[in-house]
């Protein structure tokens, strides 16, 4: 009987998925509320279909998105918290059932491969379009893809259409970096081969 299931990261227990507590020292309840957390996205994307969605719903579909990336937030209270403002923004839009969390990781390998790479990818494009909103750069259909790929996720596909989904993905999220490269650039400037000092300092610090 396992406790959880993440395998999320390279260091992951035995190469499969951390079953007990995570290597990264992530616990059972707060792995558990990301799947959670991830289960309601689903429905939250599902209630979406069809309808204009404004800032706030999509901040918190990249927010919602970039918690449950493996390591990012380990506060089970801020997660449980998302999860209830991601409910209340889908009934907001009409309502639909979450996506049962053990499905996420449960039936034919092929498949549930497929899928999972779909969803750490939405997760990792979570990261950077959140980090490029902040900066004030948005794109929308890199926010629109946000809401299809959550519902791709909840449905079931053919090998061949997991890989149709997974090649659209793989385009968008080529656009979502080019969007962080400009808003980084165009707010922090161009990087340039920079000379610094290697005189070691009293820390703590990080290099």
């Amino acid at each position: 009987m396992r406790n959880m299931f993440c395998f999320q990261c390279e260091q992951t227990a035995g190469g499969k998925g951390c079953t007990k507590v995570g290597v990264c020292g992530k616990q059972p309840a707060v792995a558990n509320l990301q799947d959670e957390l991830t289960g309601a996205l689903v429905g939250f994307a599902r209630a979406a279909e069809g309808k204009p969605t404004d800032r706030r719903a999509d901040d918190l579909m990249m927010q919602g998105l970039f918690a449950t990336i493996t390591n990012v937030n380990f506060d089970a209270a801020r997660i449980e918290e998302l999860i209830a403002q991601v409910r209340n923004a889908k009934e907001t839009l009409g309502g639909a059932g979450d996506f049962p969390a053990g499905d996420l990781w449960n039936g034919d390998p092929d498949l549930v491969s497929l899928r999972s790479l779909l969803l750490l990818g939405l997760r990792g494009m979570a990261a950077y379009a959140w980090h490029a909103a902040v900066l004030g750069y948005r794109d929308a259909e890199v926010t629109g893809w946000f809401y299809k790929g959550m519902r791709a996720v909840g449905a079931e596909h053919t090998v061949d259409e997991w890989l149709a989904l997974l090649k659209e993905f793989g385009e968008i999220n080529l656009k979502c970096m080019a969007l962080l490269d400009q808003a980084n650039t165009a707010t922090y400037g161009h990087p340039v081969p920079t000379k610094v000092s290697t005189v070691i300092e009293k820390g703590p610090f990080i290099v």
